[in-house]
């Protein structure tokens, strides 16, 4: 995976967190996340990011995050969007800003039908 890649994956999972405040839960799953991926330095940077401009990093991060995940196969944009799903529903909940923005990323990337048949099973 491109140090490229894995911004994209850590930006992702750290803008979704980031919607409702960072908990301590979430903290822990980004935490796991750089270190699965080997992406410290990678998460250092998405949080600088989103923590530069909070109310736009998402609408920041679309652009960048569309460049990456649409040069990915359909099957790895879908897998690391279930990735975030799956995390955020193991924790306990998922928000419906949560959802929404995973859905608006869903539809950037081509691939928003195949989210939502997955998230009903």
């Amino acid at each position: 995976m491109s140090e490229e890649d894995k911004k994209a994956v850590v930006l992702l999972k750290s803008l979704i967190f980031h919607y409702h405040g960072l908990d301590e839960d979430e903290l822990k799953l980004l935490d796991q996340a750089a270190e699965k991926l080997s992406a410290r330095a990678e998460l250092k940077w998405a949080n600088e990011f989103i923590a530069d401009d909070y109310l736009s990093a998402f609408e920041r991060s679309r652009e960048f995050l569309s460049k990456v995940f649409n040069a990915m196969s359909a099957k790895d944009r879908l897998k690391y969007l279930m990735e975030i799903w799956e995390e955020n529903y193991d924790k306990g909940y998922v928000t419906e800003m949560e959802t929404t923005a995973m859905l608006n990323l869903a539809k950037d990337w081509s691939i928003e039908m195949d989210f939502m048949q997955k998230v009903r099973t």
